[in-house]
């Protein structure tokens, strides 16, 4: 049994909440360039340069990628061969609320949804804990925006819609989106669980590379076909046209009941930020 004392998660919780804001995953970026070269409308590439020179500064300058820093989402892999010595949860809000002090990141939470008073430091965070085999902890913190978050959604489909269902879901959800999300944007899809698992499903869908597909021949295929279902609408970057609405789309899945087909949608914005580290 490994004991880990918690404020080594504070400490690496507050780290990460400065890292996602200011430094995009390097696939991200790679895509974005990928998409710029490709773009053949003026007005798209245009944009796109735009957005790389502001990561690239951003970076450079020790800034927020976007002005608004998000509300922190934090997800803790943990091994059950790990002991942690103090308040996990303490722990992790701690460290939301050092880093976005630190990092002079935008605080942006609200202590009650209707009273709609700031908390004044960023938290609570959301927090997700999974128990993995081993006896280390990996941390990821994905900061999201809610231009991209509020243009999300969830359909409780029937088994007999099937693919087809779900292609035409997704879809419509990215266009009634339109510029919101602020495109090219990346598309996290959860399939299956129940109504709360769906959506955790797309939620997680957004941490994983671009470049991998699922594991599953038959969700990678579908993966593509709703990217250019997606691309295939002309909303383009910042939604001024082009062939590049979306970077990617990545599907998790997740057995279901027999009456039952649940479909989320996650969208995220070009930034898509997430930073993780392993303990």
């Amino acid at each position: 049994m490994r004991t880990i004392d918690a404020g080594v998660i504070r400490d690496a919780v507050a780290r990460l909440c400065v890292a996602a804001n200011r430094r995009l995953p390097p696939d991200v970026a790679e895509a974005l360039h990928r998409a710029r070269a490709e773009e053949d409308w003026p007005a798209a590439r245009e944009t796109l340069d735009q957005i790389i020179a502001n990561f690239q500064a951003a970076e450079r300058e020790g800034l927020p990628v976007c002005q608004d820093t998000g509300m922190a989402s934090v997800f803790l892999e943990i091994g059950t061969d790990v002991h942690i010595e103090g308040d996990l949860s303490e722990a992790v809000n701690e460290g939301v609320r050092r880093g976005y002090r630190d990092g002079y990141l935008r605080k942006s939470v609200v202590t009650d949804p209707l009273a709609r008073v700031n908390s004044g430091d960023n938290t609570p965070a959301i927090l997700y804990v999974d128990l993995t085999g081993g006896s280390g902890i990996k941390i990821t913190v994905a900061p999201k925006g809610f231009g991209s978050e509020n243009m999300s959604g969830i359909k409780m489909l029937t088994p007999a819609q099937g693919e087809q269902g779900i292609i035409d879901f997704v879809t419509e959800t990215v266009r009634a989106a339109g510029a919101n999300p602020c495109p090219p944007v990346v598309v996290g899809v959860g399939i299956g669980g129940n109504f709360d698992r769906a959506a955790l499903l797309a939620k997680k869908a957004l941490l994983r590379p671009l470049t991998v597909r699922n594991g599953q021949d038959y969700y990678a295929r579908m993966e593509e076909t709703l990217r250019a279902h997606i691309n295939g609408l002309g909303t383009g970057p910042q939604g001024f046209g082009g062939k590049t609405t979306c970077l990617a789309v990545a599907i998790e899945t997740f057995p279901t009941h027999i009456a039952g087909l649940p479909c989320a949608v996650n969208i995220s914005c070009h930034a898509s930020r997430h930073a993780e580290e392993l303990l």
